[in-house]
């Protein structure tokens, strides 16, 4: 399966151990999952962390190094204006570019899509049901 998490994910896996969003990252690491995330995400991910978790330049710089070893980077070609929220348009973009299977997210709006194009856009709970 190829996999998208929407940066909520992220963030409680990094700052919630043992959460829910830390049991998915498991399930990567353990599965044959793959996870793909573009620089974009990344980059959200970190001035999310940053700004709302107080996240060092050190301990900013190991979570970077630390996704792009348990994720495929790519990066996306066509730009994407669907929804309201920009960062979010950027994983519809990254879930595009690596022609993923699910986008996993806790964002209503993305969830109200379903899908995009021919990526599923499920919850965390359906993500580690299944």
């Amino acid at each position: 399966m190829r996999v998208v998490f929407d940066t909520n994910i992220y963030i409680s896996a990094f700052v919630i151990p043992n959460s829910r969003a830390a049991l998915a990252v498991e399930k990567i690491l353990e599965r044959d999952d793959t996870l793909f995330i573009s620089k974009p995400v990344i980059d959200e991910v970190l001035t999310v962390l940053a700004s709302k978790f107080g996240g060092d330049a050190e301990a900013l710089s190991r979570t970077a190094v630390y996704i792009a070893d348990i994720a495929r980077v790519v990066r996306p070609t066509a730009a994407v204006n669907i929804l309201l929220d920009e960062p979010d348009n950027r994983i519809l973009e990254c879930a595009e570019a690596g022609n993923a299977d699910l986008i996993v997210t806790g964002d209503k709006k993305m969830l109200e899509l379903g899908r995009f194009n021919n990526t599923e856009i499920i919850t965390l709970k359906a993500y580690l049901d299944g």
